[in-house]
């Protein structure tokens, strides 16, 4: 079983090897080690533009969300489970790199949109319960979901998405209060 000092490790990994790569790839990143709700890393291009993005990053196995933060999940007394679409998410748009630690030089990186990963959560969360006929077997009031690598293998080395990246913002000349 994973300890906190190892998931700390695997996470700040995997945030400092998307940002060396996009370093390599022309974009000056900065990361905020956890500190920053919603992203990871800050990427600047050469118009100083930014993009931020979110990194979960895996030693193996898969990577764990709860299916109710991205889908509408109605539950009846009987424990029947009833996916009533898609949440309202915040921040759709944002880029999401999905690192899987391997040996060096052997890591993978899926990259894609926040809205990509709900589309993958309600595809394979619907198609879980009706394969249980809407009762999970174990623990039927869970709403608990896995990505597998296999789930993101269109998105592997994905990274033409951040450099055509259409979202991105252009910081605000500062105002001079004292002319």
């Amino acid at each position: 079983m994973a300890t906190g000092r190892s998931i700390q490790l695997a996470k700040q990994t995997g945030e400092y090897l998307v940002s060396a790569e996009l370093c390599r790839r022309g974009l000056i990143s900065t990361t905020f080690t956890g500190n920053v709700p919603e992203f990871d890393i800050l990427a600047i291009n050469e118009k100083l533009q930014t993009i931020p993005i979110q990194v979960k990053t895996i030693t193996g196995g898969t990577w764990q969300f709860n299916a109710d933060t991205f889908l509408d999940i109605k539950k009846t007394s009987n424990d029947i489970q009833m996916v009533k679409g898609k949440r309202k998410i915040s921040n759709s748009e944002l880029i999401c790199i999905f690192v899987r630690l391997r040996d060096q030089n052997l890591d993978e990186f899926y990259i894609f949109r926040k809205k990509t990963l709900q589309d993958i959560i309600y595809n394979n969360y619907t198609k879980y319960l009706s394969s249980k006929n809407g009762k999970r077997p174990k623990n039927p009031k869970s709403t608990h979901c896995a990505i597998k690598t296999d789930d993101l293998k269109d998105f592997r080395d994905n990274w033409g998405l951040i450099k055509d990246n259409q979202q991105l913002q252009t910081p605000k000349p500062p105002v001079n209060k004292f002319r």
